[in-house]
Formats: C-alpha cells, sequence, structure tokens
C-alpha cells in the first residue's frame, strides 16, 4: 500500500481507469463475439453490426486499449470471414 499522499491518489486513479477500460474492452469483446455468431449463421444484417465494430477497433486502438496492429489484424480476419459469406 502507498505511504504517501500522492501515491494513494495515483493509486484510485489507476483503479478508476483500470474498471474503464475494462469496461471498454468488454463491450469491444462483446462487439467481435456478435459478429462472428452472425457470420455463422448467414446474416445478411451483420454488414451493418461490422461498421460499428470497425469504429470500436479504431477508436480502442486510438486511446491505446489495444496496439494498432492488433486492432488491424483483428479488422482484417473480420472482414475476411464477412467477404466469405456472400
Amino acid at each position: 500500500m502507498p505511504n504517501k499522499k500522492s501515491a494513494k491518489k495515483e493509486l484510485r486513479k489507476n483503479l478508476k481507469r483500470k474498471t474503464a477500460n475494462q469496461k471498454q474492452m468488454a463491450g469491444l469483446r462483446k462487439l467481435v463475439k456478435n459478429n462472428l455468431n452472425a457470420i455463422k449463421a448467414q446474416e445478411k444484417k451483420v454488414k451493418d453490426d461490422f461498421k460499428a465494430t470497425m469504429q470500436a477497433l479504431d477508436k480502442a486502438a486510438k486511446k491505446g486499449l489495444m496496439k494498432k496492429n492488433t486492432a488491424a489484424r483483428k479488422k482484417s480476419r473480420l472482414q475476411k470471414k464477412i467477404n466469405s459469406i456472400k
């Protein structure tokens, strides 16, 4: 446990940031999972959901929740799967 006042404040800030990041990543994982399930079901509405997922991945990479190349890889793999259901 931190002893100094400033260290205690930093700990509080870190915990707050951690929970916000975890919540955002959980939402992102949920979007990707929903897209994958829609692809498996061969649904045509997957194109609309895909756009929202791409925006969320880009935003996560921009904010530093995930690395830029990780987001690009996930987007590429999703796009490849969507193109295969035509």
